[in-house]
């Protein structure tokens, strides 16, 4: 599905993937599906910065459009202050806060810029719509519940860019 074949009202939307390489961006992804992830995080100097209300695209590791989310809250905050219920949202491996800073200690680390009092810029957000996998040419949208959850089925920059990261 390439970014054209996206329904119209999100045509002019930004896109941007997880993390930092395909296989990481599809496994954040499916957990933003699966309604597990509801948080994420980069870092201050992230381009792709967001505002509450702003809609994104959400990339595959192959950089195909699969979903639309909106930020819903945006503080900045230092990775040692980062707390328990953010790591929660964030949905990754057993969802404690030892987990997040474990991981991502790791991520900022592998693009050099961990510390301890790095500035983060985290971010909550919620579902709006999944783009259907099986329609490569024409996607239909995913019902969904008034959680932002996909209903059972009978089943960080701007496009003219390329697609921006943001971290987990």
């Amino acid at each position: 599905m390439s970014v054209s074949a996206v329904p119209e009202k999100y045509q002019g939307l930004r896109s941007f993937a997880f993390g930092d390489g395909p296989d990481l961006a599809d496994e954040l992804l499916e957990l933003v599906l699966k309604g597990a992830k509801t948080a994420t995080c980069s870092t201050e100097d992230e381009p792709n910065t967001s505002t509450p209300g702003e809609r994104w695209l959400v990339l595959d590791g192959r950089g195909t459009p699969r979903c639309v989310i909106e930020s819903t809250e945006v503080t900045y905050r230092r990775y040692n202050e980062v707390d328990a219920a953010f790591a929660h949202d964030e949905g990754e491996g057993d969802r404690s806060l030892r987990y997040w800073r474990s991981a991502h200690r790791r991520y900022f680390g592998r693009l050099g810029k961990f510390s301890e009092g790095m500035m983060l810029m985290c971010e909550r957000f919620r579902l709006v719509e999944i783009f259907d996998r099986a329609e490569q040419v024409a996607p239909t949208l995913a019902p969904l519940s008034s959680r932002g959850q996909a209903l059972p089925r009978k089943r960080e920059r701007e496009r003219s860019l390329p697609a921006g990261k943001r971290s987990s």
